[in-house]
């Protein structure tokens, strides 16, 4: 079967063809991100392969079925930036990676959290500069603190084992806790809680009509001042104007992001010789307790073999008609 592959950087030819070596699979690599003006580039291939930023919208189905694509395959978790509606109209099923390497995304919570703590990035910053002064740096004992994880998933249940490998007290909230969420022993609770009574708060949620924008204006002016935010998961679950509001404020002492609502075309590129466009992402990057990170946290060795392993899998399931349930994404 041939295989078009979108968005695609040499760090993901290198992993998938690595993972189709003998397997019968003929692959091509796009550089530029699938949307209604790069379709056209996938006829005469039976799957696309899609990540995190490429658009699947009722034109692009339509234009896909056209084509003669039988299987959109992401090569990540989410799925937010498809049509599934849309792509059922047209009998396009939906494929996707559900977990890779948990372990790879918790960890570089964590190291937000640690980061942000300590002031590593501007003491980095510094030492460059001869600067060994310590003001401005101090940070807290994570132990003894309360972390909140919201969403209880492989992630967010591989983060409470770190959270509390610290000596911090985790909550968790998740509407549909798993008994493998429940075997770690977190105290489970409702968002009032979380907000209420969390010194820091790390993300682990998909991107739902129900969490979008899950931290607003409302949920903010709930926490305790000075709080750390964490967002490794989808950039829509915050508000970015109302948190802008919030760092100014004070009511939010500290903010790691690995993903932005509005990294599409943004991030994965590099624009160093360019002027930003974004003036709220620009405002972002001024505050000096803010880490930005761009949608890095699933990238390392493992966890990338693992999606050029479950992505192949799932092609080859699908053309046996064995597509595991687990993989395909229902509307």
């Amino acid at each position: 079967m041939k295989v078009a592959v979108f968005s695609s950087k040499p760090y993901d030819e290198e992993h998938l063809r690595k993972a189709s070596e003998d397997i019968g699979l003929e692959l091509a690599f796009f550089e530029p991100q699938l949307t209604a003006q790069t379709v056209a580039l996938t006829a005469g291939y039976d799957i696309v392969c899609c990540f995190v930023n490429d658009v699947i919208d009722n034109t692009v189905a339509a234009a896909l079925k056209e084509n003669g694509i039988k299987l959109v395959a992401m090569r990540c978790a989410g799925f937010n930036n498809v049509d599934l509606e849309a792509c059922a109209r047209h009998d396009l099923p939906v494929a996707r990676v559900p977990e890779y390497s948990p372990n790879a995304v918790a960890e570089h919570a964590a190291a937000l959290i640690l980061d942000l703590n300590r002031n590593i990035h501007r003491a980095f910053s510094r030492i460059r500069e001869n600067d060994y002064s310590l003001s401005g740096l101090m940070g807290f004992d994570l132990n003894g603190k309360t972390v909140s994880i919201v969403g209880g998933g492989r992630i967010g249940q591989t983060m409470i084992r770190i959270m509390k490998g610290f000596g911090c007290r985790v909550l968790c909230y998740d509407p549909m806790p798993s008994d493998a969420l429940l075997e770690t022993g977190v105290e489970l609770v409702p968002l009032e809680q979380v907000w209420a009574e969390s010194e820091i708060i790390s993300l682990h949620c998909p991107l739902l009509r129900s969490t979008y924008h899950i931290i607003n204006s409302n949920s903010l002016s709930q926490m305790k001042r000075g709080v750390m935010l964490i967002n490794t998961s989808r950039g829509g679950l915050i508000d970015t104007p109302a948190i802008i509001t919030a760092l100014k404020n004070g009511k939010v002492g500290y903010l790691g992001l690995d993903v932005y609502e509005e990294e599409a075309g943004l991030f994965f590129e590099d624009y160093s010789d360019q002027v930003l466009q974004d003036d709220i992402f620009a405002r972002l990057t001024t505050f000096k307790n803010v880490v930005i990170t761009g949608h890095q946290a699933f990238f390392t060795h493992e966890a990338l073999q693992a999606i050029a392993e479950v992505t192949l899998n799932n092609i080859l399931h699908f053309e046996k008609g064995e597509l595991d349930q687990m993989c395909l994404v229902k509307t």
